[in-house]
């Protein structure tokens, strides 16, 4: 499956209003997440981040720019087959864990064999083989965020959204999620955006990171993470990740004071 790359060039949005003034939620916002890569936004809240993630999976349309999708080393070609891991679970409380993994495959017309098949072949990559029969409330919340990153996969997307998906989650289980997350991404090719608000997952998690403005977000910076992969926890302990911690967090400190003063808002 060609990977496909997706470009926003010069992109804004403003939320119109009747009581008050319009809200410029983006503005004139030019990047391009490579193919096969994994790209982070990250900023204050407020910025914009799950706004742009909106904006490319069809939710939103931008008042302003152009949204390209290009595939491979060719030209442009039709929105991609997408997934999106929330940061809330949204699983079916009624169905078990294959139901809710096979949920997206049934509503394709996928023939059940086959859907059981790729089902299962997802819950195993996230390491919940022997948990096909639960239901969620049977779960803890980090397999139940397991079972929605499985659900994502399952649909074999050309790119995968992922916004805030372990925000929800304790510190101690985010760090494993973090670790098996990056391990599926590394094998699998596909075109990712990650949207976050920890510079530590940013940098564990993706080969680039743009770094937001406050509001209307702007893309204020590109860095491209050179760290080798796997990455792991034992990442963070490398002279490198520090230096590139440092210089986001000197990028984003400025930006959160002013987003403090602004106020807050969509992600």
């Amino acid at each position: 499956m060609p990977a496909v790359a997706i470009e926003f060039d010069d992109i804004g949005l403003t939320f119109a209003a009747a009581s008050r003034a319009p809200t410029v939620a983006l503005d004139a916002v030019t990047c391009r997440f490579e193919s096969g890569k994994v790209t982070a936004l990250i900023g204050p809240s407020g910025c914009g981040k799950s706004t742009l993630l909106q904006i490319a999976r069809g939710f939103l349309d931008p008042t302003q720019g152009r949204l390209r999708f290009v595939e491979g080393a060719g030209g442009n070609t039709f929105r991609p087959a997408m997934s999106t891991v929330w940061q809330a679970f949204n699983l079916f409380p009624w169905l078990t864990v294959i139901e809710n993994v096979a949920f997206g495959l049934d509503l394709a017309g996928v023939p059940r064999a086959e859907r059981e098949e790729r089902a299962r072949r997802a819950i195993a990559a996230v390491d919940l083989t022997g948990f096909e029969d639960r239901y969620p409330r049977q779960l803890s919340g980090g397999m139940r965020q397991r079972v929605g990153i499985a659900r994502a996969l399952v649909m074999e997307p050309e790119v995968l959204l992922l916004d805030e998906p372990f925000g929800a989650l304790d510190a101690q289980t985010r760090l494993v999620l973090q670790e098996q997350l990056a391990r599926l991404v590394e094998t699998s090719g596909t075109t990712a955006i990650l949207v976050t608000h920890s510079i530590e997952e940013a940098i564990l998690l993706a080969d680039t990171i743009l770094v937001m403005t406050a509001r209307p977000g702007r893309v204020a910076a590109r860095i491209d993470v050179d760290l080798p992969r796997p990455r792991s926890i034992a990442t963070t302990r490398d002279p490198g990740f520090s230096a590139l911690f440092d210089r986001i967090y000197e990028l984003l400190r400025d930006e959160v004071m002013r987003a403090m003063v602004v106020g807050g808002g969509d992600n």
